[in-house]
Parts: structure tokens; C-alpha cells; sequence
């Protein structure tokens, strides 16, 4: 059974930073590319970030590019997304998730995965 469990949300003031983690089991996580999402109230869940398999493809959204950075560690079955220079816009539910390794790159929909975390709350103040 497949497991995505995120940590490291919590309330950060606009302008600061905040790194946020995913572990994963069950499955043979280097076969996965992994991927960041966000939800904001009201709002419809949206693409953050991506990492390919064997960590050497990244990809953002042109709303937090310059400003997060997602990685993984294979050998911890983790993958983070640093977030840097934060705005109140950032606030929301953030989830990670995971692609089989045969989906096309970049993972951009939501439907390109197939395991989600229970996400974990980022909230910025302004």
C-alpha cells in the first residue's frame, strides 16, 4: 500500500522561508517522479513542481520559479520543496504526489498521478 505523508507546513511571515517534506513507502520510490500541488481555498488545485526519477529533470510553475525548490532523496524515499521569498498567494493545502515513471515529462496534471499525500497547510502572513 502507498503511502505520502507530508510534514513541515505552518505559518511563515511574507518574505520568509519554509521547507516542507513527503515520505514515501510502498513503492520502489527511484521508479516514481514526484511532484508538488497546492490548493487554496476556494481555488482549484494547482501544479507547484516536479522531479523526475533519477533527480537530474526538475520542473515549475512560472508562479514560484526562482523561488522553490523541489528534491528528492532516493535513499530516504523523500522528496522536499524549499520555498523561499514566500507571498500571502502561496497559502494553501500543499500535497505531494506520485507519477509512474513511464508518464510523460513534465507530470503537469494532476491525473498524470497516482498516489497523493493528505497534504499539509502552508500558510503566509502578510
Amino acid at each position: 500500500q502507498v503511502q505520502l505523508v507530508e510534514s513541515g507546513g505552518g505559518l511563515v511571515q511574507a518574505g520568509g522561508s519554509l521547507r516542507v517534506s513527503c515520505a514515501a513507502s510502498g513503492l520502489t520510490f527511484s521508479r516514481w517522479h514526484m511532484g508538488w500541488f497546492r490548493q487554496a481555498p476556494g481555488k482549484e488545485r494547482e501544479f507547484v513542481a516536479a522531479i523526475n526519477w533519477d533527480e537530474i529533470s526538475t520542473y515549475y510553475a512560472d508562479s514560484v520559479k526562482g523561488r522553490f525548490t523541489i528534491s528528492r532523496d532516493n535513499a530516504k524515499n523523500t522528496v522536499y520543496l524549499q520555498m523561499s521569498s514566500l507571498k500571502p498567494e502561496d497559502t494553501a493545502v500543499y500535497y505531494c504526489a506520485a507519477a509512474p515513471i513511464w508518464t510523460t515529462w513534465p507530470p503537469l496534471k494532476g491525473t498524470n498521478f497516482a498516489s497523493w499525500g493528505q497534504g499539509t497547510q502552508v500558510t503566509v502572513s502578510s
